[in-house]
């Protein structure tokens, strides 16, 4: 389309095949290996809106760090996170409506508000008062939504790789979402994800990402993604609890990037990391895992009584 830049197209086809890889390597089913963390926990459903959703629960307290996966993922994607603070936190992974074992009814508008108020429900029925939430990709609008609701509730946030902003035009993005839609949904599904994989050395890397990403029920993932086009979800409203920021470095975050998210967030800790994916808790759970825990310790934030 003439009307839209080469620059914004570009940038919108980064923040797509972001998500897209996410999606991909979260939910394809990968063998345990060395250094992967096993599940954690008892598997439980709490019941919202005629719908069940899935929640992994490990340790004791009213206060938990909760987990929310990014978009068309599950909650195993923090697999390498939940057992490395289960001994010493409440810990709470969440299976999004419409994701991992929780139900994916037709009849639903998968909204950022709606994914925020089903973790509101999995923090009832867990019987925890207030979290520290860590939201990954999509799910930093998702948690970013449930600080809007339940200010009272929110302790902390942690974005990992998310956006506080829209990166691009909503015209520009209902452009490049449109092959998603409709009946070809598998065909353009398939050629945007070869196009997207070409970089992946692995041919089974790609067929394993490739058969994940097209077993995703497409009225979830087009719904998920019609609701974070939604204006209000990128309101500027300023976030007064403390925020940590771990994103990974690349072109299309604007160089004011850590400007704009301070005046959004101004109790921020900033971490921008090199030689990192979309997925950095995976590349290097590691250091991932020391950060946040640094950044509960520095903050006193679910500190044992």
């Amino acid at each position: 389309m003439m009307s839209t830049s080469f620059s914004t197209r570009r940038a919108v086809f980064c923040v797509l095949v972001a998500v897209f890889m996410s999606a991909a390597f979260s939910s394809a089913p990968r063998a345990k290996g060395a250094g992967e963390g096993e599940r954690v926990g008892r598997s439980r459903f709490a019941r919202f809106e005629n719908m069940r959703v899935h929640y992994v629960d490990a340790g004791k307290g009213s206060e938990a760090l909760v987990f929310v996966h990014g978009w068309t993922c599950n909650l195993d994607f923090w697999r390498m996170q939940t057992p490395a603070f289960a001994a010493k936190s409440r810990v709470i992974a969440v299976d999004l409506p419409g994701h991992g074992q929780s139900d994916k009814p037709q009849q639903v508008a998968y909204t950022m508000d709606m994914f925020a108020r089903a973790v509101e429900a999995v923090m009832r029925d867990a019987g925890v008062k207030r979290a520290v939430l860590v939201g990954h990709s999509m799910g930093m609008p998702v948690i970013r939504q449930f600080y809007r609701r339940y200010p009272e509730k929110t302790l902390a946030l942690v974005n990992v790789d998310g956006g506080l902003r829209p990166f691009a035009p909503r015209a520009a993005m209902e452009q490049f979402i449109a092959p998603l839609r409709g009946p070809n949904y598998r065909e353009n599904a398939a050629r945007m994800v070869d196009g997207m994989l070409q970089p992946v050395k692995s041919e089974a890397l790609r067929a394993e990402i490739k058969a994940s990403m097209l077993a995703t029920p497409q009225h979830v993932a087009v719904g998920a993604m019609d609701g974070m086009l939604e204006e209000s979800v990128w309101k500027e409203d300023q976030i007064k609890v403390p925020v940590l920021a771990v994103l990974a470095r690349s072109p299309f975050w604007p160089a004011d990037n850590e400007q704009i998210f301070r005046r959004i967030a101004p109790d921020l800790d900033y971490r921008m990391w090199d030689g990192v994916s979309h997925f950095l808790m995976m590349d290097k759970p590691d250091e991932f895992n020391r950060a946040l825990a640094e950044f509960l310790t520095s903050r006193k934030l679910l500190a044992k009584k």
